[in-house]
């Protein structure tokens, strides 16, 4: 069991007075909303669930966009995504094309971006699960058993419409 927690403070504006005060409060939701990675199972078929706790004071408007950017030690199915995609609230985009059968150092990492696409208000806790996959590494004659792949938190973006 895995928990990472990060906050991200990403935002970008121009700046005149409406959306320097507008930047202000979208900062503090920020600073007291929370990330959290959470990876279960063994073995080369695991799932990694991200939850996503907004500050009380959020308004129920605002967008909810994570950037996970993964290793090249693991992928996602893009079928496996296009089909949970249809049963939950969550759009998934990968970044670029995934071989499924290249080994970890024959292949770079990727960047996924998920998004709420649920009508109505935004709820206080989101929550997603990514089925990822483990690559074959290089052989080692080295007596080496396993290779360590770091799975890193997301970014967390925030958007109203003002």
């Amino acid at each position: 069991l895995v928990v990472l927690t990060c906050i991200c403070l990403f935002i970008y504006f121009f700046v005149d007075e409406k959306n320097e005060k507008h930047c202000g409060l979208l900062k503090q939701w920020l600073e007291s909303s929370e990330v959290s990675v959470e990876i279960m199972k063994k073995g080369f078929h695991r799932e990694v669930i991200t939850r996503v706790e907004l500050s009380p004071d959020v308004l129920s408007e605002v967008r909810v966009l994570l950037v996970h950017r993964w290793p090249r030690g693991v992928f996602v199915d893009p079928y496996q995504l296009a089909s949970l995609s249809d049963q939950n609230d969550w759009q998934i985009l990968v970044d670029s094309a995934i071989d499924l059968e290249l080994p970890a150092h024959k292949t770079a990492g990727f960047v996924t971006y998920l998004y709420s696409t649920s009508d109505g208000p935004t709820p206080k806790l989101l929550k997603v699960t990514i089925p990822i996959h483990g690559r074959y590494h290089e052989p080692t004659f080295v007596g080496e058993t396993f290779t360590s792949v770091i799975i890193e938190p997301p970014e967390l973006l925030l958007q109203t419409e003002k």
